[in-house]
């Protein structure tokens, strides 16, 4: 676990009024026990998930892929966000230039009550039309769990629906990446629970950093980018964050 002393160099910092941004990574729901990408069971002992996740592979089986994504969702609709979440929540609302991009697509942020999340890859409970129809928006959120029959169709022009998530070969969406950067350029950015290896979204803690962000990571274990940061907190995001918040409470 971290020392006071590093405690107390992000606890001043947000005391101070910086700006500050957070880029979340799947360790900050690990607590809530939402599956890992890699989750045993089913059908990912026969696929890897990088085959099912793409455009290809919707096109060639969209109910396979949705097997998989409905499988997912009704995992993570039994979860309930954790402290980390809890936190960070609280945060994005009393801090008025606090902002949070996550890379999760589990919607454990939002139900926590935070706001202005920038979802960098996508939602989980988001659907769209897979032809694009003119008759539906692009995006729309679902709830439903479970889907039945799969794939679940279209309302507008009964296609297959698809997931709102970004699959491998396609774009982050470009209204993302411009909020992105823009909240690179702050004076606190702390990454948490990333393992810092996927990109375009590991190089935003780098980019804050040349901008002249204090630069924090959050993370059990060293990533690529650990030497790469101005501190390093070792530590589960949920413990982590809680102690920062009870320094900041004067508890």
């Amino acid at each position: 676990m971290c020392s006071d002393t590093e405690l107390a160099i992000v606890v001043d910092r947000l005391r101070a009024g910086a700006r500050t941004t957070i880029l979340t990574g799947a360790g900050v729901s690990a607590a809530s026990g939402v599956p890992t990408f890699r989750g045993p069971g089913g059908l990912w002992k026969r696929h890897r998930p990088e085959e099912l996740a793409t455009p290809e592979a919707f096109a060639k089986d969209p109910a396979l892929v949705w097997e998989w994504y409905d499988w997912r969702r009704q995992l993570i609709a039994a979860c309930e966000p954790n402290r980390a979440h809890a936190v960070i929540a609280d945060w994005s609302r009393r801090y008025p230039d606090c902002r949070l991009i996550t890379q999760n697509v589990d919607g454990l942020h939002e139900r926590a009550g935070a706001e202005g999340v920038i979802r960098f890859h996508g939602s989980l409970w988001e659907v769209g039309c897979w032809r694009a129809c003119a008759g539906s928006p692009h995006r729309w959120m679902d709830r439903t769990v479970p889907f039945d029959p799969l794939p679940p169709r279209c309302p507008h022009c009964d296609a297959p629906l698809r997931p709102g998530v970004v699959w491998f070969g396609e774009g982050i969406d470009a209204s993302v990446l411009s909020r992105s950067d823009n909240a690179t350029a702050c004076d606190l950015f702390l990454t948490i629970g990333t393992s810092s290896l996927v990109y375009p979204a590991a190089g935003l803690v780098q980019q804050a950093r040349q901008r002249g962000a204090f630069t924090v990571e959050i993370n059990p274990d060293a990533t690529p980018l650990s030497d790469g940061v101005d501190l390093v907190l070792r530590g589960r995001a949920e413990a982590v964050l809680d102690a920062i918040e009870q320094r900041l409470a004067g508890r």
